[in-house]
């Protein structure tokens, strides 16, 4: 369950799948606590190796996130690491979370995955949802 599909290269660095490229917490940044999250849920469901992010039309606000595990990011996706925790995102996701925060919560109230999305004007109460 913890094989990323990413291959080590002779410098002892992480190779990244072929047609996809690398990108840093200029684009997203994952919390401690969103990362241990993300590796804890990666490990129960087994469903894929890396978290694909991405940005879809809907929720109140017109614009929603959207997350689930994949097995293989497609050609043309960046990936966003932070240490075993693989974040997969396409291009056009990008444009709306370049310099978002991810973070995760366990409070009883208001708990679970938050973004802080510095492109969103407006955003519905629920955090889900959000407008550019």
């Amino acid at each position: 369950m913890g094989d990323t599909s990413a291959k080590v290269d002779r410098n002892g660095k992480t190779a990244l799948p072929e047609g996809v490229r690398e990108g840093d917490e200029r684009l997203l940044k994952v919390t401690t606590s969103a990362r241990d999250k993300i590796l804890q849920l990666r490990d129960r469901d087994g469903a894929g190796s890396f978290l694909r992010v991405g940005i879809s039309g809907g929720g109140c606000n017109g614009l929603s996130y959207k997350m689930r595990f994949i097995s293989q990011p497609r050609k043309g996706d960046i990936m966003v690491s932070n240490g075993e925790a693989k974040v997969i995102i396409d291009s056009k996701s990008a444009l709306y979370l370049r310099g978002t925060e991810l973070d995760y919560s366990n409070a009883l109230i208001s708990g679970g995955f938050k973004f802080s999305n510095p492109n969103a004007t407006a955003s519905c109460s629920c955090g889900e949802s959000f407008s550019v």
